[in-house]
């Protein structure tokens, strides 16, 4: 029987080759379910060290729910820095991955910190419609962002690279893996 050692098996590349080919849009999207639930598991790791924090008082009920705003802006900064440190790192969030692909600059390379926040911005920009839940009502504001966010993904649709508004925002598509 034949031992095998490390030096047996080739070394795992170190760069990703990325095609020219643009990512269909039914690929992103799929992508993007993998990262809501990293998404979420991140909001509820950070949701506990808050409780936790603060002795279970971080968030109040009664008449009204009340959320301190330090915690709403915390978790929007450790969310963005999942992504932007995604991007910045190599291109690929955990949801890419599986779906061999890749974010680049509209030249081929790693997008900037200045590319990635503003593709961020851009991306997260239908949260805003969130503070018209005092007055619309919570269940047509959440339907006024997935109209919106529907609206920022159905570009790629009339886009020949099939680039979303964020990506035209911020001069980056999603390129598919050699």
């Amino acid at each position: 029987m034949r031992a095998y050692y490390a030096s047996d098996t080739p070394p795992m590349p170190t760069t990703l080759h990325t095609t020219d080919i643009p990512c269909p849009l039914w690929r992103r999207l799929l992508a993007l379910v993998y990262d809501v639930l990293i998404v979420v598991a991140i909001v509820m790791v950070v949701g506990l060290l808050c409780q936790l924090a603060t002795g279970g008082e971080l968030i109040r009920t009664g008449t009204a729910t009340s959320v301190p705003a330090w915690y709403q802006v915390l978790q929007g900064l450790v969310v963005a820095a999942y992504f932007i440190s995604a991007w910045r790192r190599g291109g690929q969030t955990v949801g890419m991955r599986p779906w061999r692909m890749r974010l680049t600059t509209t030249v081929g390379t790693t997008p900037s910190l200045r590319h990635s926040v503003i593709r961020l911005l851009v991306a997260a920009a239908p949260l805003l419609l969130l503070l018209l839940e005092p007055t619309l009502g919570l269940h047509p504001t959440l339907w006024a962002v997935l109209v919106a966010w529907t609206v920022w993904f159905a570009v790629a649709l009339f886009n020949p690279r099939r680039r979303t508004l964020h990506d035209l925002a911020a001069g980056t598509e999603i390129r598919l893996l050699g």
